[in-house]
């Protein structure tokens, strides 16, 4: 135990005494040896600093769409960590299904609890990284707030943490006594293929890296938190992966359950946000991910291209230039459709603001165009064969089409205070129920 903190007062519990009794000398110098090696000294328990922490653990549970899972979460951990001293932390990337306000509720019968509304920001990996780093506590476990890790299991990923002196626990589904749950058979298979691709070049073994359920010395975690990708949801892999050699790692098992409220977050752009976290870990200094995904489309929009201006040059009898414009045409057109989808998946246009896109790129890409079919046509005069010819006018283009789109067709936009509020209202509506009559919600922060 601790600080124990009830509204309007702070109670003292063993722990805090304990801490006030400490000859001040000692604490001193206990708190500068552990500054300088990042760590308690082996054999310790906590280091000065992290003794003084507020709480003893906290939990860290980022949402997007999540309402329904609040509460239950709430109860499943207070009944988990009966004992403990902990603290809960939402990190809500602004859910249109008031997550944060359900938060927020909570939060006026529960001291421990609070909710990190993040606006204009979104990505899982990023999230937890904010909540880690917001934390009180020497230890900060992860999880996710679908239910389905196992949070009886904390108590043990504490122990451990305290007395193996460890930086990281991970929940495995993977080591005796773990199970995948009710799992089908290609997410099982996916996973696998995932635990092989995370491992190439890491200096950690890990049963699996893919786990969204660890817990971690926040001392360690400060360390190498500037290192960190924060790239989509396997937020484990990158902390292995940055943290460098000497992590101290401890496995304890778990049974994945079923999602019981809520719609899975997994689709085919999870598996390209893991890519590019791995193509991030070990070429981001080399090369923008966002390029190299840029260039993924462009590679195939080459291929693309030298089909169908085969058959216009060859079945369709069409003239050099002429075959090249068209196909340049088509082919920005089917760019800017993939690129919209995978490239800016974080910034993907909808609606009006599709064809908008649409137009911008066309346009931001005209002069692109212009030089591509000029220099093509003109290497091509000059005994250059088409293919090279072809390929020459998409290579001068390729950089000039990134940079130009990436600053006005996809440009990051906010929404405006107006649109947040009325998102909220209608998030608060759908709360209250078709009658009305359902809790108000609590006042935006």
């Amino acid at each position: 135990m601790g600080i124990m903190r009830m509204r309007g007062r702070v109670r003292v519990g063993p722990r805090a005494r304990h801490r006030a009794h400490v000859d001040p000398c000692n604490a001193i110098r206990n708190e500068e040896s552990g500054a300088r090696s990042g760590r308690p000294e082996p054999g310790n328990f906590l280091s000065a600093a992290e003794e003084s922490m507020a709480y003893d653990l906290a939990i860290v549970l980022p949402t997007f769409n999540e309402s329904g899972n609040v509460g239950p979460m709430v109860d499943r951990l207070a009944r988990a960590l009966a004992g403990i001293h902990y603290e809960v932390i939402f990190v809500d990337d602004d859910s249109p299904d008031g997550t944060a306000d359900v938060v927020r509720r909570l939060a006026r019968d529960h001291d421990n609890l609070r909710v990190l509304h993040r606006i204009g920001r979104r990505g899982l990996a990023s999230a937890c990284i904010e909540g880690i780093l917001a934390a009180s506590a020497p230890f900060v476990a992860v999880m996710d707030a679908d239910l389905q890790h196992d949070e009886s299991i904390l108590p043990e990923m504490l122990r451990r943490m305290r007395e193996e002196n460890l930086d990281l626990v991970v929940g495995s589904r993977n080591i005796a006594g773990g199970s995948m749950g009710e799992f089908s058979n290609w997410r099982v298979k996916l996973s696998q293929l995932g635990k092989r691709l995370s491992l190439m070049g890491a200096e950690h073994e890990l049963s699996d890296p893919m786990s969204g359920f660890f817990m971690v010395r926040v001392a360690t975690f400060e360390r190498f938190a500037h290192r960190l990708s924060g790239i989509g949801f396997k937020i484990l892999l990158d902390i292995v992966l940055s943290a460098g050699p000497g992590l101290r790692i401890g496995e304890v098992p778990y049974r994945f359950r079923l999602r019981e409220h809520g719609e899975s977050k997994l689709d085919v752009m999870v598996g390209l946000e893991y890519f590019e976290l791995l193509v991030d870990k070990h070429l981001g200094d080399l090369v923008n991910v966002r390029f190299v995904l840029f260039a993924m489309v462009g590679a195939l929009g080459v291929g693309v291209h030298l089909l169908i201006l085969s058959v216009l040059l060859h079945a369709a009898g069409l003239k050099f230039a002429t075959g090249q414009t068209v196909t340049t045409f088509i082919v920005m057109i089917l760019n800017f459709i993939l690129n919209n989808s995978i490239t800016y998946r974080d910034r993907r246009l909808r609606g009006w603001k599709f064809l908008r896109g649409l137009v911008s790129f066309c346009l931001a890409c005209g002069l692109g165009v212009v030089a591509n079919v000029s220099i093509a046509n003109e290497a091509f005069h000059h005994g250059v064969p088409w293919v090279l010819a072809a390929l020459t006018g998409l290579l001068f283009t390729a950089v000039w089409n990134y940079g130009v789109t990436s600053m006005t067709t996809w440009r990051h936009e906010r929404l405006s205070s107006e649109q947040r509020a009325r998102r909220r209202m209608a998030a608060a509506a759908v709360q209250a129920g078709p009658n009305g009559n359902g809790n108000s919600p609590a006042k935006t922060a």
